[in-house]
């Protein structure tokens, strides 16, 4: 009876581990089965001393995986995710009217996005309001933000999925993803996008000298 009670907890604790892996596997498993990420790790060694000031608190990934999946409404109000941006180094960040670090941080999105974006580079800020649907719009137009093309996500499920791959608990939060949809880092809480150290740790993600 022993012998059978202890399979019984060890299948149990199995259980529970299959359970709890979806949510850790972005950060904890290796490059098996990922090998489509392998050549993201050079990226991030890369972008290693450049982790400073402005972007200090930029989480790099030792081991990239691919990005979380990411749904939301594209600039036309039409259905995309991630995936129709491969190809693109992105800056991915998730903001919302009623977050006043948020807001604080939008114009410098705004300016990298003048400065930087093109055919390897983009930011993608994806708007989480859920009521008032009009308010964001309205605002990025009220204090001159129109560089960033407008992704929204009235369900916040993009917050959600960024949630259950890593744990966030607040906003603002941004990602950064390689063109072949790997993600390189993560930064919890605001950042001075528009600083010359923020757009050197770009220039690295894209592999510009």
């Amino acid at each position: 009876m022993r012998s059978r009670t202890k399979i019984l907890a060890a299948t149990g604790a199995l259980a529970l581990l299959a359970l709890g892996g979806g949510a850790a596997f972005y950060s904890v498993t290796g490059d098996a089965g990922n090998g489509s990420c392998s050549a993201a790790r050079t990226t991030a060694e890369r972008m290693k001393p450049l982790v400073k000031g402005e972007v200090a608190a930029v989480e790099l990934r030792p081991r990239p995986q691919p990005a979380p999946e990411l749904a939301f409404t594209g600039p036309d109000g039409q259905p995309m995710t991630l995936a129709a941006l491969k190809g693109k180094t992105l800056l991915v960040n998730l903001w919302a009217t009623w977050c006043a670090p948020c807001l604080k941080e939008m114009p410098a999105l705004d300016t990298l996005q003048k400065e930087m974006g093109g055919p390897d580079f983009a930011v993608v800020a994806i708007n989480i309001d859920t009521r008032n649907l009009d308010k964001p719009k309205t605002w990025l137009a009220e204090n001159k933000v129109t560089t960033l093309p407008f992704y929204g996500d009235p369900q916040a499920a993009t917050f959600q999925a960024l949630r259950a791959a890593h744990k966030v608990e607040g906003m603002p939060v941004s990602i950064i993803v390689d063109k072949s949809g790997c993600e390189l880092g993560i930064i919890q809480g605001p950042a001075d996008w528009a600083s010359a150290v923020s757009k050197a740790l770009m220039k690295a993600a894209i592999g510009k000298p």
